[in-house]
């Protein structure tokens, strides 16, 4: 449910629209959008990471930029996932168990992604 509230943000939806069509509370939908803006740019870093490293041609699934740095990183995730069930055709998950599974069930944890060491 949380993965379908990203992409109607994405989409242009606002936290109340989203609530209502999910039959959730206002301020729990807010509070995913916002914690998952937070943190938009290293998901969208993460999930390119994983597209990039899975796909068999990763220029050619790459996502369009989009419209913000949110759009940017749900369709990082998207595109990952697919890459994943793409390349491993035993998954038949949906896209955001996927996502899930990738970030460890921390994909809205305050302390995920972990940081970068280089």
């Amino acid at each position: 449910m949380i993965g379908v509230a990203l992409e109607m943000k994405a989409a242009g939806a606002g936290h109340r629209t989203i609530a209502d069509r999910l039959g959730r509370p206002a301020t729990t939908v807010r509070g995913w959008l916002r914690r998952f803006d937070s943190r938009a740019r290293l998901v969208a870093g993460v999930f390119t990471a994983h597209l990039v490293a899975l796909a068999d041609n990763p220029s050619a699934v790459l996502p369009a930029p989009a419209a913000s740095v949110f759009g940017d990183a749900v369709a990082a995730v998207i595109a990952a996932a697919m890459a994943v069930k793409a390349r491993f055709t035993v998954v038949t998950a949906p896209t955001w168990e996927v996502a899930s599974a990738v970030s460890r069930g921390l994909l809205l944890a305050p302390a995920w992604p972990p940081p970068t060491r280089w």
